[in-house]
């Protein structure tokens, strides 16, 4: 793969942005076996200061960007002396999105990754999609900005980049239905009661996955399988009533796509981000990423369970907000934000997150955004709804 592609065009320029999250620092991990095949162009990171001048001084990186404005002089005392130029801010974000690399990876976690994911994909790179959010928020807008830009998208996420394996473009009318596997999480055996009194540290002790605190809060509620149903309808163009989802402990089968001749196509691996980070980098060729090979005969089982929508209502609230449309999905991310975040700084129980969730999706029905700036004014108000549920949510509770 490397002498391939050297040989045709230069080292691939890569930006990361969010490289100090857990798809950065494998995507860079990856990087670092072919130095003679990637140029490190930009990273960036929101509050992670000492961590980002760490990778940019180890991959020579042309420019730094830390999201929070007060951290711009500890990254530039952190970089003295080195090449690389240093900005902050959330505009700084976006500038490391717009710097002239040829791949970006699109890895800030939530909706705030959605303005530099879009400067990427406005200027026509390749970009790797691990920010789902940008997808759910503004699919339609992001998917053509992408066709009017000749931008690539790929996907990350495990899940769907199984399912881009698998899926014959030029068949599409063949496609009877995706199938995305979710492992469950922790709580897939608990009961409601016992999801009830669930603390943060056992919502965050994953069974497959190593994680941010975020996304494995969102598997824990199955909202991230949630989130993944909407990207899928977008990056897949098919209807949700395409889309399915079932439980499979054991994370091997990532994807299936089910044709009309009764085949059942799957990708299989062990479960490591590695694998599809490695087959976005590399596409349209393959790279080697040392992840520890699938041996079929080491197997016990696999095993596949209908999930339970009632002890997840996840899954219901995301095929509603589907189904009403308008600017329902930019609700549901939005609000399920500001639950896990007060979860996880324990001022929400675990449960109440997919009900405050439901609440706002009832409460709040705006139309379908015509813009990326009436997304992100659409955004802005669930918050504010979100965080005045949470206001009673917890005055209830002190009663």
């Amino acid at each position: 793969m490397d002498d391939r592609m050297t040989r045709a065009s230069g080292p691939r320029r890569i930006s990361i942005l969010g490289s100090t999250g857990s798809v950065g620092k494998s995507t860079l991990e990856l990087l670092s076996q072919y130095p003679e095949s990637f140029h490190v162009e930009a990273l960036s990171a929101n509050r992670s200061v000492n961590h980002l001048a760490h990778q940019a001084r180890a991959t020579s990186a042309a420019f730094a960007a830390i999201g929070d404005p007060r951290l711009y002089a500890d990254l530039k005392e952190a970089l003295a002396g080195t090449h690389t130029e240093v900005a902050a801010g959330p505009e700084a974000l976006v500038e490391a999105a717009a710097r002239d690399s040829d791949w970006v990876m699109a890895a800030i976690v939530g909706a705030a990754g959605l303005p530099a994911t879009l400067e990427a994909v406005r200027r026509g790179a390749i970009v790797a999609l691990a920010n789902k959010e940008s997808l759910v928020c503004a699919g339609k807008l992001l998917v053509e900005a992408a066709r009017m830009s000749g931008a690539t998208l790929l996907p990350v996420d495990s899940e769907h980049n199984a399912i881009f394996q698998v899926f014959a473009a030029d068949q599409v009318a063949e496609i009877e239905e995706i199938v995305l596997t979710a492992s469950g999480g922790p709580f897939r055996n608990w009961s409601s009661a016992e999801m009830e009194a669930a603390k943060p540290e056992q919502a965050l002790a994953h069974p497959n996955w190593l994680m941010g605190a975020k996304i494995t809060i969102d598997s824990a509620t199955m909202m991230n399988k949630g989130l993944e149903l909407i990207e899928a309808v977008h990056l897949f163009d098919l209807p949700d009533t395409k889309v399915s989802v079932v439980i499979h402990p054991q994370s091997i089968v990532h994807g299936l796509v089910r044709y009309s001749d009764g085949s059942l196509l799957a990708q299989m691996g062990n479960p490591d981000m590695r694998t599809p980070i490695a087959h976005a980098l590399a596409w349209p060729d393959r790279m080697r990423s040392d992840v520890y090979p699938l041996n079929l005969t080491e197997m016990t089982q696999l095993t596949f369970e209908q999930p339970d929508e009632v002890r997840f209502p996840a899954l219901r609230l995301a095929r509603d907000s589907l189904r009403q449309g308008g600017g329902a999905s930019i609700v549901f991310n939005a609000a399920n934000e500001v639950a896990v975040e007060a979860f996880l700084e324990r001022r929400l129980r675990f449960t109440a997150i997919a009900q405050l969730v439901a609440r706002v999706l009832d409460g709040y029905r705006p139309v379908e955004p015509s813009s990326f700036e009436s997304v992100l004014e659409i955004d802005q108000e669930a918050r504010m709804r979100a965080r005045a549920e949470l206001s009673v949510e917890q005055g209830v509770e002190a009663r």
